[in-house]
């Protein structure tokens, strides 16, 4: 069984549309094998996008995903990690298609809704930068 790391993101939770988007999680058929709500850091966003720290367009996404906590979630199943995508959307919500959380939730690039992890690899990091090993349950 492969896992991933969600972040249901500042705008999901403005916007309460949290339990509309846990409820197409479990809808789909996905596990939840750990949550918990999350101030995020500037070290630990640094950290998180450092593919992007360097950006101009950085100090953006700092601001934004610190604006108010964020729900972060280990989600478990087969395939998990493309299935999840799959049911997300692309990452720019405004090409997202209706149906998927970002195309129904969505606004732009950033405020859309959800992390992912894009794959199997990133998904251990991630979820070990989020969650301690006590924190997720093998159900």
């Amino acid at each position: 069984m492969e896992q991933t790391l969600i972040l249901l993101k500042p705008d999901c939770l403005k916007n309460k549309v949290a339990g509309k988007v846990i409820a197409r999680i479990e809808d789909a058929g996905f596990e939840i094998v750990a949550t918990k709500m999350i101030q995020l850091t500037p070290e630990v966003l640094r950290e998180h996008y450092a593919h992007v720290a360097d950006k101009p367009f950085y100090p953006e996404i700092e601001a934004f995903m610190s604006s108010r906590p964020v729900i972060g979630m280990v989600l478990k199943g087969d395939d998990v990690i493309q299935r999840f995508r799959d049911l997300l959307g692309p990452t720019d919500s405004r090409k997202a298609e209706a149906g998927t959380i970002r195309g129904d939730f969505g606004t732009d690039m950033m405020i859309n809704v959800v992390h992912a992890s894009d794959g199997p690899e990133t998904a251990v990091i991630e979820i070990e930068r989020f969650f301690e090993a006590g924190e997720v349950f093998d159900l």
